[in-house]
């Protein structure tokens, strides 16, 4: 099934069925969200364990580590 023939079957439910498709969508987006930062976090405190993350309340310098 394409996106395309997703849509066109959306189109064709009623409205309470739209509004519980919407429902889980955001569900699922946020379930996905919540898995990636957990996942950032979890890389982080590898590289922390590693000694790999730089600190810096300078300005400069945080501007310096983002080019990097």
């Amino acid at each position: 099934m394409t996106f395309s023939d997703v849509v066109e079957v959306v189109k064709s439910l009623s409205t309470d069925e739209k509004r519980e498709i919407q429902f889980l969508l955001q569900q699922y987006i946020r379930e996905e969200r919540r898995d990636e930062m957990y996942a950032n976090f979890k890389a982080t405190q590898v590289e922390q364990q590693k000694g790999e993350l730089k600190f810096s309340s300078n300005i400069k310098e945080l501007q310096q580590l983002i080019l990097e």
